[in-house]
């Protein structure tokens, strides 16, 4: 018999679960998000657990994302409401994680995107060790930031979240400390004594202070002025103009140069999706952030690009995804404007 793709342990005064997929960069089937939802469910009202931690097995990756090959699989067969299906669950899984009413302590290590941000970044203790990759990579598959990320990009400091959204960038675990991604940096060969003294039922705060350890210069911290600057537009064609006019000798220039190639890679569509996502998010608290993307979730398979970018991505792997308009100035803005509105008895709750 095979392994259960998610473990669930409680040790002493913690609730521990484990990402158990790491053939698969421990990425969230259906079936594993409606486990962690029920999972954290029960602890919530279980007065002999004081505090929840979820890590990723194998060391590569705490989780690389949803399942993206299955939903591309399923729209491909005609059952794109099941895919909706699966996002309606794991929103209200990241929202469970937003208001989790005990600390939720996430032990990132490797690799966290996508739909692993979710059920990482959203928790009160995010702790990376010092091998990690985050990324919100959505938009080079037809897709757009989600679990969360409406809320939780436009917050971050200097435009950073815009940066991130539209260049799908990779960041490391100092950066994530600097932006406030990650609150704790804990090498991971102290994972272990984190859970053990937890499981004693330590205070969390106590725990991870004693640990922490010094993360290093953050990279990030030199462009900041020149994100702040050169993602102040008012749409991506104006940010991308910013970007090349930078590139041909300004202080900036290889920085710009990077993040203007990067976002003419990515679906036109979805940069446009991204960036009123963005614009939207910052005033939205976090449940209407959720129904927000629920909205997009719900009318992202009526249009081609994210079976596209899937295709050429995860499928094909030939990175040459065939756009649907292919450039920014085909996208109808009342198209992308569509994509947010209501959904009447549809919408996204909350249980």
């Amino acid at each position: 018999m095979s392994e259960p793709e998610i473990l669930f342990e409680v040790r002493g005064r913690l609730g521990l679960v484990t990402l158990n997929r790491p053939q698969a960069l421990n990425a969230l089937t259906f079936a594993m998000v409606r486990e962690l939802d029920a999972g954290l469910r029960r602890w919530a009202s279980d007065p002999a657990i004081a505090a929840v931690a979820i890590r990723g097995q194998g060391g590569r990756a705490f989780c690389a994302g949803g399942d993206i090959r299955a939903i591309y699989d399923l729209a491909r067969e005609g059952r794109a409401h099941e895919a909706v299906a699966f996002w309606r669950t794991e929103y209200g899984l990241n929202a469970l994680i937003h208001d989790y009413p005990k600390p939720y302590v996430a032990l990132i290590e490797g690799i966290v995107m996508g739909g692993g941000v979710g059920v990482s970044i959203l928790g009160s203790h995010r702790v990376v060790a010092g091998k990690v990759t985050f990324a919100m990579p959505e938009v080079g598959i037809g897709f757009y930031p989600d679990v969360g990320a409406t809320y939780f990009l436009p917050r971050l400091p200097r435009r950073a979240g815009l940066w991130l959204a539209l260049t799908g960038a990779r960041i490391g675990a100092a950066d994530c400390l600097a932006l406030g991604l990650a609150t704790h940096h804990v090498p991971a060969a102290e994972f272990d004594t984190v859970i053990a003294a937890l499981a004693d039922g330590a205070a969390v705060d106590r725990v991870l202070a004693g640990l922490t350890a010094d993360a290093g210069p953050a990279p990030v911290a030199v462009h900041l002025a020149a994100i702040e600057r050169l993602f102040a537009g008012d749409s991506v064609e104006a940010i991308l103009a910013a970007l090349d006019a930078e590139a041909k000798g300004g202080a900036a220039a290889e920085f710009a140069a990077t993040a203007a190639a990067a976002i003419r890679t990515k679906s036109p569509t979805s940069l446009k999706i991204a960036f009123a996502q963005m614009r939207r998010g910052a005033d939205l608290d976090f449940r209407a952030a959720m129904r927000t993307e629920f909205r997009l979730a719900s009318r992202i398979l009526d249009r081609p690009d994210m079976i596209e970018g899937v295709r050429a991505v995860v499928v094909d792997k030939d990175n040459a995804p065939r756009w649907r308009p292919d450039t920014l100035a085909a996208v109808d803005d009342a198209t992308v404007t569509a994509m947010f509105a209501p959904l009447g008895e549809r919408e996204l709750t909350f249980a």
